[in-house]
């Protein structure tokens, strides 16, 4: 009989907090639970997804599973089996500069790609490597399973600092992508075996093969992409934001048809027409804040205020799912298949071995195996991937050695940037905006 869990969500407060649960609940018979514990520097937002959680689990029958609170670490984290991490450091508000400052001066403003990514991950570097640092204090034997972005970044100073951490780095876009797909043109995917390599936010799938249809349906799925409109799932909807996203997908797939691309692509390869249709003035951030985050603080408010009827207005997606799999993967020795961020080491056989890529690999209760591919990857798909690695590596490299000089060469090398006049504006901009969060640069 497997023993009851003790999860940890670092980044408690996340609204992203109810799908993670919802989905544990679902499997509980793969992942029983006897405490939740939710982590979070900010109290006020910690203690609305504790009102909510609580609700959750009442309202579902999980009476006897222990829910807590608390900004202690040593508290969060000693004798938990599982932390799932997806702190944000700095909140929305640096969310916010992220994509603002770089739209200011005609760049792509994104919260993972461009320099607003950049930004992102050096605050969040900081973030982990403490969460990285009190597991490895207080609860040494735990798996850590990180959505903190940026992955490759983050995933690569972790790497540095603590390369026996027990982690593993996962992004949903892929597994998003594929059910949009899949829902669109009449496919199941947990029939789909892709293939796909990259970076986090940074690939391309080769092959889509269907074990019902017993062929690969990535060639008849571009074709449909490039014909066809495609609609955002049910998880997506009423979000115009990724309905252009994947509008976008579909001109990189009629531009480059011998892939399926990840559709944050767009923002390398036609970083002008995202900035042409943006808002400098109202991006992404603020449509979280005045839509998820404001939902999610209305939610907790009726439980504070006593109403009794279903109050939970949540759409999960697979986000939840994706990183319950992987901890049952692990606990059960299930060898499920997942899209994960590991080193290279070979499974891009013509790419620097020690990149950060994502791949397939299997997971199962001794930890994470890559699956190498079969071939070299093309040249095109090759120089974009060496830019972007030394990029993040440079960047990374500033971090631990408070270098302006390699921040300044990050900047100026990443793919959404032309020149390094404009790179070195945004860069002293951003340091000034980061003055809590980077370490300083000389």
């Amino acid at each position: 009989m497997i023993k009851k869990q003790i999860i940890t969500i670092a980044g408690g407060g996340s609204t992203y907090t109810p799908g993670i649960i919802q989905a544990v609940l679902n499997n509980a018979n793969r992942l029983p639970l006897s405490e939740i514990r939710l982590y979070d520097i900010d109290p006020q937002r910690n203690e609305d997804m504790y009102l909510i959680i609580q609700y959750m689990l009442k309202k579902e029958g999980f009476t006897d599973v222990m829910i807590s609170s608390t900004e202690d670490p040593k508290t969060a984290f000693t004798g938990c089996d599982f932390i799932f991490s997806q702190i944000r450091v700095g909140g929305m508000k640096m969310r916010e500069k992220d994509e603002k400052i770089p739209l200011n001066h005609g760049l792509v403003g994104q919260e993972t790609c461009g320099l607003g990514g950049f930004a992102y991950g050096m605050r969040s570097m900081g973030g982990l490597l403490e969460i990285v640092g009190y597991v490895q204090k207080y609860a040494p034997e735990a798996w850590i399973l990180n959505y903190t972005n940026p992955e490759s970044i983050v995933s690569e100073a972790v790497r540095k600092q603590y390369p026996k951490a027990k982690m593993i780095n996962a992004c949903d876009m892929t597994i998003s992508i594929e059910e949009t797909i899949a829902v669109n043109y009449g496919y199941d995917r947990k029939n789909w075996i892709p293939t796909y390599y990259g970076l986090n936010h940074f690939g391309w799938y080769t092959s889509i093969y269907d074990k019902k249809l017993k062929k690969d349906v990535m060639p008849e799925i571009i074709e449909k992409l490039t014909t066809k409109e495609m609609k955002v799932a049910e998880f997506n909807e009423g979000d115009k934001t990724w309905q252009e996203a994947f509008n976008m997908m579909s001109v990189i797939t009629r531009n480059f048809p011998q892939n399926i691309p990840n559709n944050y692509l767009e923002y390398y390869l036609y970083s002008d027409m995202v900035v042409e249709k943006a808002d400098k003035n109202y991006t992404r951030a603020n449509m979280v804040m005045n839509g998820r985050e404001k939902n999610t603080k209305e939610m907790a408010e009726k439980i504070r205020s006593g109403v009794t009827e279903d109050i939970l207005n949540f759409n999960f997606g697979e986000h939840g799912q994706y990183i319950v799999d992987m901890a049952t993967s692990l606990l059960n020795d299930e060898r499920q298949r997942f899209m994960l961020i590991v080193p290279n080491q070979g499974a891009i056989p013509n790419l620097r071995s020690d990149a950060v890529v994502e791949v397939p690999a299997y997971i199962g209760a001794a930890g994470v195996e890559p699956i190498s591919l079969r071939e070299p990857i093309n040249d095109f798909h090759k120089g974009l991937m060496e830019a972007q690695v030394a990029a993040e590596k440079l960047l990374v490299d500033a971090y631990f050695e408070g270098s302006y000089q390699k921040a300044l060469q990050a900047f100026t090398l990443n793919q959404t940037v032309p020149n390094a006049r404009v790179a070195k504006k945004v860069l002293d901009e951003m340091i000034e905006a980061n003055k809590e969060y980077w370490p300083e640069l000389v």
